[in-house]
């Protein structure tokens, strides 16, 4: 079985310049994850996927492999993951041969798990049918009683039939969790969706879960690290 691995990396990020190197707990950021993926065993090879010559020789660095530059046009900010995918992919079976599974890692998911990177795998492998495991967690409150806020600040409910209802009787809702997403290279090969009835998700605590976009979310990235980085620094030492 061929395993390989796909951090998406660019050099263009908007919101939190230079966010994918910028220094998380004294390491640059995309050594959180490129650590784990290494340490897990899981994966034959761990690409990087950028357009910069900076992340490219950070990446090279902490022991992935950089064997393309990602074209300009899927290195913009409307580039989506499943664009970079299919071109890593397609670069790598021509280039260096089949692929069996294939798996995209987050450059900013510093609280990434090796045994949550086994589990989604495995989850993927106990089911043919399946196309994708990936990693997902709770909404901390009910989204269908979630306000919209107009441009002078008055509120008004998306679901105000829901405006009675008590938050147990209604449904649980899931978001990604922006760490990993396995994938059969078909799948990623079709561009299908990573979300759909042919998905898998593999559900992790909210506390070891930060999506990072913002300034806001890197602040709770940093309050959260002194807790959850001690048995990451311990399973890559």
């Amino acid at each position: 079985m061929s395993s390989l691995a796909i951090i998406p990396a660019r050099g263009g990020s908007k919101r939190i310049p230079r966010k994918n190197i910028r220094s998380f707990h004294g390491r640059p950021m995309l050594s959180w994850p490129l650590a784990v993926a290494r340490a897990s065993g899981l994966f034959d090879t761990i690409v990087v996927s950028t357009d910069d010559d900076e992340i490219a020789t950070l990446a090279t660095a902490h022991g992935a492999e950089v064997p393309f530059r990602r074209p300009a046009a899927l290195a913009d900010d409307h580039a989506g993951t499943e664009a970079v995918m299919q071109h890593a992919l397609g670069w790598w079976e021509a280039n260096r041969g089949p692929v069996t599974l294939l798996c995209c890692l987050y450059p900013t998911a510093p609280f990434l798990r090796a045994e949550d990177l086994r589990a989604g795998r495995d989850l993927l492998l106990a089911d043919p049918t399946l196309e994708y495991a990936i990693s997902v967690t709770t909404f901390p409150f009910p989204i269908f009683r979630a306000l919209r806020r107009d441009p002078t600040g008055r509120l008004g409910l998306f679901w105000p039939e829901n405006e009675n209802a008590r938050s147990q009787d209604l449904p649980e809702a899931w978001h990604d969790a922006a760490q990993f997403y396995w994938g059969r290279p078909a799948a990623w090969r079709a561009g299908t969706s990573l979300f759909s009835s042919r998905a898998l998700g593999l559900p992790l605590p909210r506390h070891r879960v930060q999506d990072i976009d913002t300034h806001e979310d890197w602040d709770r990235a940093e309050a959260l690290a002194p807790v959850l980085l001690g048995p990451i620094r311990k399973a890559t030492a």
